[in-house]
């Protein structure tokens, strides 16, 4: 998916062609006060504000406690943007608002996008990590308040990939245990308990997490097949042998290479034999002419906030097959685009 300067008409469409269209100011100036337009919108409760109907400018500024001019400006960004619509005065959401951006969707991204306020803080550091190389290492400086708005927010982006991520793993024979590392809100152990009755899932989680993941994780599972476990893959031990599936989700980027070595080592000894070792990572594209914008961003966003940044779909594969573990294939998501699932089996 790309992200950019897209015309309108053909006199735009010219410009662009024609290399008249100055497009840097366009992912500068215009991109980030878009960005910072819908945070604000969702934190000030502007979204909220239409979640049972049309409403007048005056109603949505009384309702908010918002200055009726300076909303104004944000309302008519938001209907650029596709977030509303404006007919006779009055103001509405649009169907992807009513999905993504309500508190009330099953399919809501607000938690994410309140904890993207946080990581708004964290492009203060920019020029220092290209100029270093070092990362924020956020999860060890997060306040208890921040880990709960982390936890939040993954189980957001979660949601909506975790359907297809359990419908696209492989077939099991009656397993009976499954390794969650990182998994925090439980949703894709929820998944494959629900699918496996007869298995229990194990979450590995920091402890520091835990708190607020449990909490989470009875939003989407109350049985006794799933427990959070405390603990660090990098520093503790796993059961050899014991495991019929291992998933690692959204947790590569963090590590550094030599880490996600020993990491799949540890896991091609944790898992019997005939189990899969699951990552699901947004991947690094390999440097080329039209790379995917997505990719590239998310990659630059992990390197500053973490260790690594994103791997490539070839180095992914790498660790798992260094590890003994034979590289079966790879799945990628429809939603959210540039997801991947790389799966290894242990033979």
């Amino acid at each position: 998916m790309r992200i950019g300067a897209i015309p309108e008409n053909p006199v735009e469409w010219l410009a662009l062609q024609t290399n008249r269209m100055p497009v840097p100011l366009v992912h500068t100036q215009i991109h980030f006060v878009l960005s910072r337009a819908v945070l604000e919108a969702y934190s000030l409760g502007v979204f909220e504000a239409f979640a049972d109907g049309s409403r007048t400018l005056q109603q949505c500024a009384r309702n908010t406690g918002l200055d009726q001019r300076a909303l104004r400006s944000l309302l008519n960004v938001l209907i650029a943007a596709g977030y509303l619509t404006f007919s006779r005065g009055r103001y509405q959401l649009t169907k992807l608002s009513k999905k993504w951006c309500l508190r009330s969707s099953p399919d809501s991204l607000y938690d994410q996008q309140i904890f993207n306020k946080v990581c708004w803080e964290w492009m203060d550091h920019m020029e220092g990590f290209l100029k270093s190389g070092r990362g924020l290492q956020f999860h060890e400086t997060f306040t208890p308040k921040q880990w709960e708005l982390y936890q939040n927010g993954m189980e957001n982006v979660a949601r909506s990939s975790a359907q297809n991520a359990i419908r696209m793993l492989p077939r099991l024979n009656q397993p009976e245990r499954f390794l969650d590392i990182g998994g925090s809100h439980g949703i894709y152990s929820a998944g494959l308990v629900n699918k496996y009755p007869t298995a229990e899932a194990t979450i590995l989680e920091l402890p520091q997490a835990v708190r607020a993941a449990r909490r989470i994780l009875k939003k989407h599972y109350t049985g006794k097949a799933v427990r959070h476990q405390p603990g660090n893959v990098l520093t503790d031990p796993l059961e050899e042998e014991k495991y019929d599936l291992i998933l690692m989700s959204s947790l590569m980027h963090h590590f550094t290479e030599k880490q996600n070595m020993e990491v799949s080592r540890k896991v091609a000894r944790a898992l019997k034999k005939g189990g899969y070792f699951v990552i699901q990572e947004f991947l690094r594209p390999e440097t080329s002419p039209g790379m995917d914008m997505i990719g590239t961003v998310l990659d630059l966003y992990f390197n500053l906030s973490s260790t690594s940044g994103n791997w490539s779909a070839s180095e992914l594969i790498r660790f798992q097959e260094k590890s003994g573990l034979k590289h079966i294939r790879i799945n990628k998501f429809i939603s959210p685009p540039g997801y991947t699932q790389v799966i290894a089996k242990k033979t």
